[in-house]
């Protein structure tokens, strides 16, 4: 296996065992572009210091010596303990995004909120939308995200469509294509908005308390997340 860490800046320190503190001051002594740390917090696991540079986390040894950009992985349950931490860390304040950018669509009395990053040619987000069906009491904002070859074109019809809501469905439902048509979309700022959050790829779900999940989910842990008793 490969390592986990990849050293990727030379020796910052000099100083024995350092605290949240000193590792700080520190780092931002030795290493000025570094800029702000605004998170140094000691792992559970030994020697370990989790710090955030530019909305990224990062690592460093106990003494200050190293940093190291990488994922801690639990090897006996195989979970990565790092992005869990980031969905923790950089979790999004859900009643300020751009909703006037989704398409919106309540079932139900939509009291629970979610909010997707999907793209119409993404096989993971058809399959989603198949779990989705199956649940009520919902407000669904998709956000088209037309990261693969051909989306670009379906997306910006699905929003020119008569019924966006509707053209959605359609397509990722019952795998009818929306007819061609023109129009003014937020597709660009839409772009710009997965760049801000981070979103590498769909789907991408921001649930209602912020935590932002990359990937498709069964219902039984869609329900689970929207009720807030799911995993964190």
């Amino acid at each position: 296996m490969k390592n986990i860490f990849t050293l990727f800046l030379f020796v910052l320190l000099s100083s024995a065992q350092a605290g949240e503190n000193e590792i700080r001051q520190s780092l931002q002594s030795k290493f000025p572009s570094i800029g702000k740390l605004v998170h140094v917090v000691k792992t559970p696991y030994t020697g370990l210091y989790e710090i955030i540079v530019d909305d990224q986390l990062l690592y460093t040894d106990a003494q200050g010596q190293y940093l190291f950009d990488g994922s801690v992985i639990d090897v006996k349950s195989r979970r990565n303990l790092s992005e869990e931490r980031r969905r923790q860390l950089f979790a999004i304040e859900f009643d300020k995004l751009p909703f006037d950018l989704a398409i919106k669509k309540v079932k139900g009395n939509g009291k629970r909120k979610l909010a997707i990053f999907t793209d119409p040619n993404c096989g993971y987000c058809k399959r989603l939308e198949k779990e989705l069906f199956k649940i009520d009491d919902v407000t669904l904002y998709f956000f088209l995200y037309p990261i693969l070859q051909g989306s670009d074109e379906i997306s910006r019809s699905v929003y020119c469509a008569k019924d966006p809501v509707k053209a959605w469905d359609d397509l990722m439902l019952g795998g009818v294509a929306p007819a061609h048509a023109v129009c003014n979309t937020p597709i660009e700022k839409i772009m710009a908005l997965g760049k801000k959050y981070h979103v590498e790829g769909t789907p991408n779900l921001i649930f209602g308390d912020g935590m932002q999940v990359p990937g498709y989910l069964p219902a039984e842990e869609l329900e689970k997340r929207l009720n807030g008793t799911g995993k964190k």
